[in-house]
């Protein structure tokens, strides 16, 4: 079975034959492992993100949805990766505090929210960035907000985008260029 590629792999699968999902399974669960670990931190939470991925793997192998010939490792990627933000949504919404004798609940809640222009300051540069943003090439645009919105590294956006990591870099290279030729252009001011 090792020497089927990842499209014969999912073919047999879909035809009856587990073994084949097994060989995909060992194939990529390291990198895919890692990544997942490498963004939660947390091995339990890994481990669990790791086997729901599989899991809607199956479940879309099994329904005949998968349509991404020759990509397995990239969209499984990003399946994995539409997992941690919903962990992550999720950890966000319902904040967990330690409530032992030590407990402060100042020590939780933030002293300043700063005054109302801050905010609106704050508020307007972010509109301007993400407006700078959308007008970057498809191409750009993509690893601008894999790296600086989600977090992801290089190999991973490489891997994400099925590209090599210098054209990833390139990318961003050519993305920060011409942000900075906008913001003079447009004479933006993006600090406070």
């Amino acid at each position: 079975m090792d020497q089927f590629n990842d499209q014969e792999l999912i073919q047999k699968f879909t035809k009856g034959d587990n073994s084949a999902l097994e060989v995909l399974l060992k194939r990529h669960k390291r990198k895919l492992f890692t990544y997942i670990y490498h963004q939660v931190r947390d091995q339990a939470v890994a481990q669990d993100i790791f086997q729901e991925t599989f899991f809607k793997i199956i479940i879309t192998l099994k329904k005949g949805s998968y349509n991404e010939e020759g990509k397995f490792l990239p969209w499984a990627a990003r399946i994995s990766h539409n997992l941690i933000i919903d962990h992550f949504r999720a950890k966000n919404k319902f904040p967990q505090f330690d409530g032992g004798e030590d407990f402060d609940i100042f020590s939780v809640l933030p002293l300043r929210q700063g005054n109302i222009e801050d905010k609106m300051v704050k508020k307007q540069i972010k509109q301007d960035l993400r407006e700078l943003v959308r007008q970057l090439p498809q191409d750009q645009r993509e690893v601008v907000i894999m790296r600086l919105y989600k977090d992801m590294s290089f190999k991973e956006i490489a891997d994400v985008t099925n590209v090599s990591i210098n054209t990833a870099l390139g990318r961003m290279r050519y993305a920060l260029i011409n942000l900075r030729k906008m913001i003079e252009e447009k004479k933006l001011v993006l600090t406070k």
